[in-house]
């Protein structure tokens, strides 16, 4: 057994905060995302019979998908607001409860659900939508953070592809129940959409026997014997004394500093590259075309002789490919590193889409090519499972000090949001004006974001904010090279006559 993995069996409270964070955090995120397909055609047919019974109107086709674009996409403007609010809210409240209080905006959302068929309002699934994006919003940010300061040092890099492993997860659930077996039906449906709720309700009911984050009693509250207390409880009969011991290092060169807003973090140039990052990252998440590739697969799947009802089973293996996937790069980012994975992933990507483009460009000329396509996209997934998707969404939390974190997370989660939105209005568009060759634009992202982490990424295994702030600034400045034996004092000096400036 790996020697991370035997680490982790070893703190089974640590397994039982990444559960219970997962289900009610990244999973209701990726459940929302993948729920709608099933009943599209239900709410479509909802929208026009409350249109005609209760307003009068007779709705076009063009007016009934009008709305049903804005039902979808509705759910990415309630998860920027959400993700504008997890700053102030995780600072104040702290990590546990902000995930505490979350789940009761969504169980309101799942009770809008469950009640829209029986008062016939499609109005009530699209406030659900919105409120929906609000929980996820505020999920993303707090479940990252609270997950990533719970867990040691060791396993931060593991734990946080638990992260991205509940999204896979989550995705997955809202495919495997919207089939008609199960909740996809006329008359199910609106359980389909309500399940957030349960998932919810599991957390609120589970969560409150966790202890709050060790990091946050400490550096924000100053209570250290809390924190001890939280870190015992964490870490049973495991010494965390090197933990606390970082922590108050931390402390000691962050003294009196509160939390920062976005726009300081933005005006700090002393973590201009850690912020160029987090931008350029998070950019890529939503641009690198793993949208397009999902959206593309049941042409794909389509012109591979799959039978028109038997797509959502064959789609049910993509969101399968990506869950495997996820686990085990759970099982191997502590021995490959965070770093390397995501480079690997965003270079196999770039390679895939050139080749998916060739490929799509030929499936109506060459017999065979479709199932080249449909090959090429489990290997796309794989890439960007094992890469992007493991190592992207906590990393703010590890490569910026505790006073700008929650301003990371906040500007990343914002960028994440807005891409979704933007893509998901834009891309039908380039696909009709640019066909298969829209995937080029993917690729541009895909090559960039590869390039800045080979060249102006350091490695953030087993490193602590502070010293990972010493290698970015060795990395990017003249001076560096002089602070390799002492990056820790550098840094401790560097960042007190900054924050004294402020």
């Amino acid at each position: 057994m790996p020697e991370h993995l035997t680490l982790l069996l070893d703190c089974p409270v640590v397994i039982v905060a990444i559960f219970v964070c997962g289900i009610g955090g990244t999973f209701q995120y990726g459940f929302s995302v993948s729920v709608m397909t099933s009943p599209s055609a239900y709410i479509k047919e909802l929208v026009n019979q409350t249109c005609v019974q209760k307003y009068g109107i007779f709705l076009e086709q063009w007016q009934v998908s009008l709305i049903w674009s804005f039902i979808v996409s509705i759910f990415c403007i309630g998860g920027l607001l959400g993700s504008l609010l997890a700053g102030s809210l995780t600072s104040k409240l702290g990590r546990k409860k902000c995930l505490l209080f979350n789940n009761f905006v969504a169980i309101f959302g799942a009770v809008l659900m469950l009640l829209s068929k029986t008062a016939m309002s499609f109005e009530m699934i699209m406030m659900g939508r919105f409120v929906y994006g609000i929980n996820s919003g505020v999920g993303l940010s707090a479940h990252t953070m609270y997950l990533i300061e719970c867990a040691p040092k060791k396993l931060r890099g593991m734990v946080g592809v638990s992260i991205a492993t509940f999204l896979s997860l989550g995705k997955f659930f809202g495919q495997l129940l919207g089939i008609s077996e199960l909740l996809g039906t006329e008359k199910e449906w609106p359980w389909l959409l309500g399940f957030n709720g349960f998932t919810a309700l599991f957390q609120l009911l589970t969560l409150p026997f966790l202890p709050e984050s060790p990091s946050f009693l400490l550096l924000v509250r100053g209570d250290r014997q809390a924190s001890e207390k939280a870190f015992k409880k964490l870490r049973g009969n495991k010494d965390y004394s090197d933990e606390v011991e970082d922590m108050l290092e931390e402390r000691a060169a962050l003294q009196s500093i509160r939390n920062h807003s976005v726009l300081e973090l933005i005006q700090n140039r002393t973590i201009c590259w850690q912020l160029l990052t987090i931008i350029v990252t998070f950019t890529a998440l939503q641009l690198c075309g793993i949208n397009a590739v999902y959206f593309y697969s049941f042409d794909v799947l389509r012109a591979a002789g799959i039978p028109e009802h038997k797509l959502a089973y064959v789609a049910l293996g993509t969101g399968l490919c990506e869950l495997f996937i996820s686990v085990a790069s759970f099982i191997i980012i502590e021995s490959t590193g965070k770093k390397v994975l995501m480079f690997r992933g965003y270079m196999g990507m770039s390679a895939v889409l050139v080749l998916l483009t060739i490929t799509l460009y030929l499936q109506h000329r060459v017999s065979w090519m479709p199932y080249c396509s449909m090959v090429l996209i489990f290997i796309f997934i794989f890439f960007f499972a094992s890469g992007p998707a493991a190592t992207t969404v906590s990393l703010p939390g590890e490569i910026l000090t505790h006073s700008y974190k929650s301003a990371g997370y906040t500007l990343g989660c914002t960028i994440n949001w807005t891409g979704l939105f933007v893509l998901g209005m834009l891309f039908p568009i380039l696909v009709e004006k640019l066909g298969d060759f829209c995937f080029l634009i993917f690729l541009f992202f895909c090559l960039i974001c590869g390039a800045h982490v080979r060249l102006n990424m350091p490695e953030t295994k087993n490193r602590t904010a502070l010293e990972i702030a010493a290698e970015f600034e060795k990395m990017h400045c003249k001076g560096g090279a002089s602070k390799e034996k002492n990056p820790r004092e550098g840094e401790f000096s560097k960042t007190k006559a900054t924050e004294t400036k402020l």
